[in-house]
C-alpha cells in the first residue's frame, strides 16, 4: 500500500503493537528519538514501511500521535471525514436521547474526534478543543459549522483548558461566546430543572455523564441522605425528590449558591422541606461526621469526589483518598443503608476502585454488597480498546 513519505512517521515496536491493540494514542517516550512529527495528519508505518494507520500528530504533546483512520488519509480528506463523525454522533445522541436537552454531543476518541468535545444544556453548546489539529481554523470553522446547522437555536461557547493548551502549545485564549447570544440558561436532567452559566464553573459545567446515576439513586435513596461533593446539587436533588430529609457538601461556596438556587427551582417536586446545603472540606467533615461523639447518621451516603489520580503516579495517594472517605461513610451508615460511591479517575481501574472500598469495609467492620456496577451515561460511549474512555465508576451497595 503506498504511503507519502512527507508524512510518514516509523513507529518503534512497542508503538506499532499499541496501534495493532486498537489503542488511538501513541506517546511521545515510544516514538524513536529521530521522530519528531509536525503537527498536522500523518501515517504510520512500522520499522518495514508496512503501513498501519493514519493519525493526528502534534508537535509538543506527550501525546504525540492520535490515530484516526485505518486507512491512508491525506490532509485534505481528514476534515470531512471529522465532518461526517460529527455529524454521526449527533444522530446517534439524537436518537438516544428524544426529546432531553442536556446531553454530550461528542466525546472526543470516543467518537472518532480526537480533542474534540461538545456538551448540549438546553440552548447552550460548549466546546472543547484540545489539539493542535483540532484548533486549526479550518477544522474549527466545519466543526462548528456542523454544530450550528444540528442546533440552530443553540448558541455555541468555547470553554478553554488554560493547561491544555499550554501542554500543546497552543496561544493562550479565554473562555468566549463564539456564536448566539445565551451564555447562560437551565435545562432539564431527569424532569428537574438545573441552572448553567457557560462561562464559570467546573469542567464544561454540569456532570452530564451522572445522568443516568443521578436516576438510579433517587430510586434506591431513603431516609436521612448525605451526598459529599456535591457540585450543583446533581445526587441530592435527585434524592430530595424521594426522601424527606438531605444534606449536601461541597467545598466550594459559588456551586452551593447554585446548587440552591436549583432547589428552590424545583421546589415542587422536592418532598425533602430544605436541604442542608454545608460548605466545609470534605475529608474533615467526614472525619467529624463519623466521629462516635458526633452521632451523625444516615440512610443513604453518595460520594462523588473530582479525580483523585490525574497521572499514575497519583494512583497511590488516590487509593488511600478512596479508601477513607468510603470508611468514614461506612461507619455512618445505618444497617441496612444505600452507598453510592463513584471514582472519575481512569487512572484507577474499577478493580482497584473496588480493593479500595473492601479494604475500608473490613476496618469499618460492616459487610459491603455491591448491587450495581454503573459507567457513565449513554452519551459518553466506551471503546473497549481505549480503557481511558471506561474512567467513571459508579458502585451501589447495600451495607448492612
Amino acid at each position: 500500500m503506498p504511503v507519502s513519505s512527507a508524512t510518514r512517521v516509523t513507529l518503534s515496536r512497542r508503538a506499532v503493537t499499541r496501534v495493532r491493540s486498537g489503542h488511538p494514542w501513541i506517546f511521545r517516550s515510544d516514538l524513536p528519538a529521530a521522530e519528531t512529527p509536525r503537527a498536522g495528519v500523518v501515517q504510520l508505518v512500522d520499522e518495514k514501511g508496512k503501513f498501519l494507520a493514519s493519525a493526528l500528530s502534534s508537535s509538543s504533546s506527550q501525546i504525540a500521535l492520535r490515530v484516526i483512520a485505518r486507512e491512508p488519509l491525506e490532509e485534505a480528506q481528514a476534515i470531512p471525514v471529522l465532518q461526517q463523525r460529527l455529524r454521526e454522533a449527533i444522530r446517534y445522541r439524537q436518537t438516544r436521547y428524544g426529546g432531553c436537552d442536556a446531553f454530550r454531543i461528542a466525546f472526543s476518541e470516543a467518537d472518532g474526534l480526537p480533542g474534540f468535545i461538545a456538551d448540549r444544556y438546553h440552548d447552550v453548546i460548549t466546546v472543547q478543543v484540545l489539539t493542535q489539529f483540532m484548533d486549526r481554523q479550518d477544522v474549527r470553522r466545519v466543526l462548528l459549522s456542523v454544530l450550528q446547522d444540528a442546533f440552530p437555536e443553540c448558541s455555541l461557547i468555547e470553554r478553554v483548558d488554560a493547561r491544555v493548551r499550554q501542554l500543546e502549545e497552543l496561544p493562550a485564549a479565554e473562555s468566549r461566546l463564539l456564536s448566539g447570544e445565551r451564555t447562560a440558561t437551565r435545562f432539564d436532567l431527569n424532569g428537574l430543572s438545573f441552572g448553567f452559566d457557560a462561562l464559570s464553573g467546573q469542567k464544561t459545567g454540569a456532570f452530564l455523564d451522572q445522568q443516568q446515576n443521578y436516576a438510579r439513586a433517587a430510586e434506591y435513596a431513603t431516609g436521612d441522605c448525605l451526598d459529599v461533593f456535591t457540585y450543583h446539587g446533581g445526587f441530592a436533588l435527585h434524592m430530595a425528590r424521594n426522601c424527606a430529609r438531605v444534606t449536601a457538601v461541597d467545598a466550594s461556596r459559588a456551586a452551593l449558591e447554585t446548587a440552591e438556587a436549583n432547589e428552590k427551582a424545583n421546589r415542587v417536586q422536592l418532598a425533602c422541606n430544605e436541604v442542608e446545603w454545608i460548605e466545609a472540606d470534605a475529608f474533615e467533615l467526614l472525619k467529624d461526621f463519623s466521629h462516635p461523639q458526633s452521632g451523625r447518621q444516615f440512610d443513604t451516603i453518595v460520594l462523588d469526589p473530582p479525580a483523585f489520580a490525574k497521572t499514575k503516579r497519583a494512583v497511590e495517594g488516590a487509593l488511600r483518598g478512596y479508601k477513607e472517605i468510603n470508611l468514614r461513610a461506612l461507619k455512618m451508615l445505618r444497617p441496612g443503608g444505600i452507598l453510592i460511591t463513584n471514582s472519575c479517575s481512569f487512572h484507577v481501574s474499577a478493580a482497584e476502585f473496588q480493593q479500595a472500598l473492601a479494604a475500608a469495609s473490613a476496618d469499618a467492620g460492616r459487610t459491603v454488597k455491591i448491587i450495581e456496577r454503573r459507567s457513565a451515561a449513554i452519551d459518553h460511549p466506551v471503546v473497549p480498546t481505549m480503557p481511558e474512555s471506561d474512567y467513571l465508576k459508579c458502585f451501589i451497595c447495600h451495607v448492612l
